[in-house]
């Protein structure tokens, strides 16, 4: 069987930082690089874990910006190549980030996210960059795995991605027609 056309992927970027201003000034940086920002989450207090307290000092927010124009999949290693590269441009200190910035996309099965971490569940994409299944899709809503960051586990999360999936896949049907998205559902 020939491999099918893979559909675009709605690209996502979550970011982290206790500056209200650094989550204004990057969206302004990403739009200029990958067009319009479609929608911008609320911003959520990220105290499920402290896993960035070291780095980034307590208090800190949680954002997730989606982009209007659709992306191939494959992009995603470049894109967290220029996203690191970013939170350092943005870093006042140079040493230690001030944000952090985790680009990655939805499709109609699931939400992924890069990484410059190697583990189990994460697949290597080159250029030192891995990519992790972070939620999947079952049962009309997305669903955490064993290996799902805490915060991507919230029912308010979950809720704003299901809502990003649904305009997603309608306007996958405009372009594209159902029977190109028969197999992704």
């Amino acid at each position: 069987m020939r491999p099918l056309k893979v559909l675009p992927a709605k690209f996502i970027v979550g970011l982290i930082a206790g500056d209200p201003e650094l989550f204004k000034k990057t969206a302004l940086i990403l739009a200029k690089k990958f067009g319009p920002i479609e929608e911008t989450s609320p911003l959520y207090d990220f105290n499920l874990t402290n896993y960035y307290e070291k780095e980034m000092g307590a208090g800190l927010k949680r954002q997730f910006m989606i982009f209007k124009k659709l992306l191939p999949a494959e992009k995603l290693a470049g894109i967290k190549i220029y996203t690191n590269k970013l939170e350092f441009l943005l870093s006042h200190k140079k040493i230690k980030r001030d944000i952090n910035i985790d680009p990655g996309y939805i499709s109609l099965s699931k939400l992924v996210l890069a990484t410059t971490k190697s583990f189990v569940h994460r697949i290597y994409a080159g250029r030192g960059i891995f990519e992790e299944v972070t939620l999947y899709f079952r049962g009309h809503t997305f669903c955490p795995g064993p290996w799902t960051y805490p915060d991507f586990k919230s029912e308010t999360h979950i809720a704003f991605f299901n809502q990003v999936r649904e305009r997603y896949y309608k306007d996958l049907e405009k372009k594209y027609g159902l029977s190109q998205l028969y197999r992704c559902v």
